[in-house]
Parts: C-alpha cells; structure tokens; sequence
C-alpha cells in the first residue's frame, strides 16, 4: 500500500482528501517511480473542479521527479535507481506513481529533486512558446502576463538569453521585484497595459504577446499587437475567453492567434529530450533559475490549490510526499 490525494467527486480544493491506496504495479513499457517531489499546475485545478472531464475517484498530477524502482517489461535505457522527471504523467500525487518510459525525462547531476519536479510542466511549456508557438527572434518586444509565475519568470529568463525585449505584467510589487530580477525591461500592472505597451514601443505594440491568464486580460493583449503580431493564449487562470468573432483579427491588424497545448509539443520521445535537455542543461550550469515559491507536504494539497487558485503564489508550487 502506499498514499495519495483523491478527489471522489469535482469541487473546491477541500473534496481533496489523502486515501490510502494499492500500490501501483508497472505495466510493460512502464517505471515505476517512487516520488519525490510533484509539481503542482493549474490545470490540476481545472481537473478537479470539473472544467477539465475527468473520471472519479481521480488523483491528480502529471508532473513529478523521483527514482526509479521497477521496470514494466520492453523496458529499455533505464535502470533502478535512475532519477526521472516527468510533465505527462498520471496521478502524481501519490508515493509511487507509473510513467511510460517514452515520456520519462533523465534528470542530469546538478538538479535536485525539488528543481526537477518543478521545471518539466513549465519549462518545457515555456520552450515551446518561443521556440515552436512564436519564434522569438533578437530584436523582438514580447508581451508576457503574470510575470511572476513559475512560467513567467522561466520564460523572461528564456527571452532575455535570446536578446528580446520583454515586457510583462504583474499585480503587486512583490511581484515586480521578481519579475525585474529575472531580467524584464518593463513591469506594467494589469490596468490599461495596452495602452502602456504602445507608448513603450512608439505606437508599434509587441510581436508577441504570451497570455496565459485568459479572460481578463484576452482583449487588451489583443490591442497591445503590431500588426501581424501573434497572440498565443495558453492558459486560463481568469477563466476561459468568451466566443469571439474572428474578423477582429483582421480589424485588429491581420492578428494571428493559437492555443496550444503541451501535449502537442512533446510528439515523440526525441521532442521531449530535446526540450527538457536544453532546459536541465541551462538549470546545471546556473544560467536558468527556478524559482520554487512554496512547498507543501502532500496532504495538504488543498491548501496548495486554494493557495495557487487565489494567487498567493509565485513561481512553483510543489508537493512532497
């Protein structure tokens, strides 16, 4: 046996409970992980509030570092006692979790389990933004809400090492004093930040804008592009955007909007290495910071959710088992 958190029904943080649970047995082309550390993301909030349709009882977590206990069978290039992280794996909060072994990532000396667990969901999330979603190019002025999250403040960091010009937003000067420290050129708030990105770029707006909070920020991000500049939404933490009508696009400057998701950026087990190698590399050899804001221990989990909900933190948050 062994514990986990389990939600028997959707709702608020408090339908989060700790249950114990069996044991999980690898199946073929599975690890068994015993878990370190997890990550904890909004879209496991989604889940257990039923935005995202999930089947209950449901255990959340898609992202975790750990060590490597059992092989399932075909299990090739791993070994007992290998550390693993992962950002797709299944019910991660828990003391032992399974992961496919095409979707485990190595985690290289020099990154500790607490980094591990709070760099693949994000880090890689942030990869394929400015690699893959835009690509960011020197000389480009990026828009980027929130900042201080544990997104923002990879991403600024990743911005600043390709030579962009970044502007970002937050809510209050703590988060201000983070988002500068990453290496942001502008800390707007929230309050008519279009109008603000227009007078910082002459009158151009930005190339990009990167907005993961959705609803509440959705229309001004759209006012704060150039023409033919790229609106990528990639989250809702305000809230899913309303139907829109698409020929604001075209009102708008022949704007181009997406909405990705991670799952389509790790196509292939060599995608995956490619994004999460980069990213342990440049956590190794100090020239990428992550920031983890809060740690938890797994049977608090629903004060991490209200917590993380109701935007007391910043950078990652991350459970320990």
């Amino acid at each position: 046996m062994t514990h986990a958190i389990v939600a028997r029904q959707s709702g608020g943080p408090e339908v989060l409970e700790v249950a114990e649970v069996d044991r999980p047995v690898p199946g073929p082309g599975q690890l068994l992980v015993k878990v370190a550390a997890v990550g904890v993301n909004f879209i496991d909030t989604y889940k257990r509030s039923g935005v995202y349709k999930v089947a209950y009882p449901f255990t959340p977590g898609s992202e975790a570092s750990g060590t490597v206990e059992e092989l399932g069978e075909g299990v090739t290039g791993f070994s007992a006692g290998d550390r693993v992280a992962t950002a797709e794996g299944v019910s991660c909060y828990a003391g032992y979790a399974l992961v496919d072994a095409d979707k485990a990532l190595p985690v290289p000396d020099g990154v500790d389990d607490f980094t591990a667990a709070a760099l693949p969901l994000q880090g890689i999330t942030a990869h394929y933004l400015i690699n893959s979603s835009f690509k960011v190019e020197p000389g480009h002025t990026v828009l980027l809400h929130a900042g201080a999250g544990g997104v923002g403040l990879l991403l600024i960091q990743l911005l600043k090492a390709r030579g962009a010009h970044v502007i970002t937003t937050v809510s209050t000067d703590e988060k201000e004093a983070l988002a500068r420290g990453a290496g942001a050129d502008h800390v707007l708030r929230y309050d008519g930040f279009a109008a603000k990105v227009r007078e910082l770029t002459d009158g151009a707006g930005a190339h990009v804008v990167y907005d993961g909070v959705g609803k509440d920020t959705f229309d001004e991000s759209l006012a704060a592009l150039r023409i033919r500049g790229t609106l990528v939404l990639f989250g809702a933490a305000s809230g899913p955007v309303p139907p829109f009508d698409p020929q604001r696009l075209n009102a708008g400057g022949s704007l181009y909007l997406t909405r990705p998701t991670i799952t389509h950026f790790l196509r292939d087990a060599q995608e995956r290495r490619w994004r999460s190698g980069e990213l342990f590399a440049a956590v190794a050899d100090g020239s990428l910071k992550v920031r983890i804001g809060a740690r938890y221990d797994l049977a608090d989990a629903a004060s991490a959710h209200t917590d993380l909900e109701q935007r007391r933190t910043t950078g990652k948050v991350i459970l320990v088992p």
